[in-house]
């Protein structure tokens, strides 16, 4: 066939490139928050589906004849696109999980704020670091990181390309373990604070055991460990930004 593409074409094109971009859209961070309505993450993939549509068309395969084929062609795309997404999450679930470490330290971890990412029984900082997380991403313009690894992951992992289980897993775990260390950095200053306040406590305790010591200090705890949380906002923001736009620019079509 020869000229302007079918109409049919097109819209196989644009299915395609809806599985990845949707199921990718699912997870990023900033842009695919729980909080924020399904219409509007629906309508930017959407909306991103012209503008890509017309470089990658030459390069997607045919709509299938087999409906066995045609299945497996989109569930590809959208595990391709759900792991993509899924790697953008894991970094950015760094500043909420170490909101909620540093919650559980200075004494928060009885204080519950239902939260759609780390559960019903995340602390009321893991909440905040979790809306900060999302405010973040779209106020410093990372968010456009991921987008453009997902635009340019069809150079790497082109439509039809079955993705290699193996590799995947291997890059989630060193992900997930990135993830951790860097929760771990960020909430350091708190559980040093935390270590300190039970030490002292525990001493105090020994010296004056009819004395309540520990019942007393657990309101010195959380105020001193509030006052520090927010004396070290600025530089955890700061260290957090620079490693998730580090770790984003090694995503699939940008590394």
């Amino acid at each position: 066939m020869t000229g302007t593409p079918e109409l049919a074409e097109i819209a196989f094109a644009a299915m395609l490139l809806v599985a990845r971009l949707g199921a990718c859209g699912l997870l990023l961070p900033g842009l695919g928050e729980m909080d924020i309505p399904a219409p509007f993450r629906l309508a930017l993939v959407l909306a991103l589906v012209p503008l890509l549509l017309p470089g990658l068309m030459p390069g997607l395969p045919r709509a299938p004849d087999d409906i066995g084929a045609y299945a497996l062609l989109m569930g590809g795309e959208v595990a391709i696109g759900l792991w993509i997404g899924m790697l953008a999450r894991l970094v950015a679930l760094a500043l909420v999980m170490a909101g909620q470490l540093a919650g559980s330290f200075i004494g928060l971890s009885s204080i519950f704020a239902p939260d759609p990412t780390m559960g019903a029984g995340s602390t009321a900082l893991s909440r905040f670091m979790g809306l900060a997380a999302a405010a973040l991403v779209l106020c410093t313009g990372l968010y456009a990181l991921p987008l453009r690894a997902l635009a340019e992951s069809y150079a790497v992992l082109p439509a039809g390309a079955v993705l290699d289980g193996g590799f995947a897993a291997h890059a989630m775990v060193e992900t997930s373990a990135a993830c951790l260390a860097l929760a771990m950095r960020l909430a350091a200053p708190l559980l040093l604070l935390a270590v300190i306040a039970q030490a002292a406590t525990g001493l105090l305790a020994r010296v004056a055991p009819q004395a309540q010591v520990f019942v007393l200090a657990a309101p010195a705890q959380v105020l001193a460990g509030l006052a520090l949380f927010a004396l070290l906002l600025p530089a955890i923001f700061a260290q957090w930004t620079d490693s998730v736009r580090a770790a984003w620019s090694l995503l699939p079509g940008l590394g």
